[in-house]
């Protein structure tokens, strides 16, 4: 199912007192830019956030998880984004917190 305008617009209005982000649809989904670099991620109006190493277990302890572009295949495909947990992703502060740190893990492993 391709993500819905409507929920890309709640994610930006979440983010708009952390930084001017910007929206590149691609594959059915949205990608999240911050200055030229993504670090997030919409699909099926769920938002995802880069992680590493540095930021994963906040994720994980939070009970998320990875983001898995073909969940129907034998094979399970996970990239280095994790879904932003729902308390996190309707509290503007909190989600610019974390919407940061992801932006330093993409701008570590550009």
């Amino acid at each position: 199912m391709p993500v819905s305008d409507e929920f890309i617009d709640y994610v930006i209005d979440q983010l708009a007192t952390w930084a001017d982000v910007s929206v590149r649809k691609m594959f059915g989904g949205a990608g999240l830019y911050c200055d030229g670099t993504m670090f997030g991620l919409i699909a099926d109006d769920i938002a995802y956030l880069k992680v590493d190493d540095s930021n994963r277990e906040d994720f994980v302890k939070a009970g998320s998880s990875p983001f898995n572009p073909f969940p129907d295949k034998a094979k399970t495909t996970v990239m280095p984004y994790y879904e932003v947990p729902v308390d996190i992703l309707e509290n503007q502060d909190l989600l610019g917190k974390w919407a940061e740190r992801s932006l330093d893990v993409a701008r570590r492993n550009k």
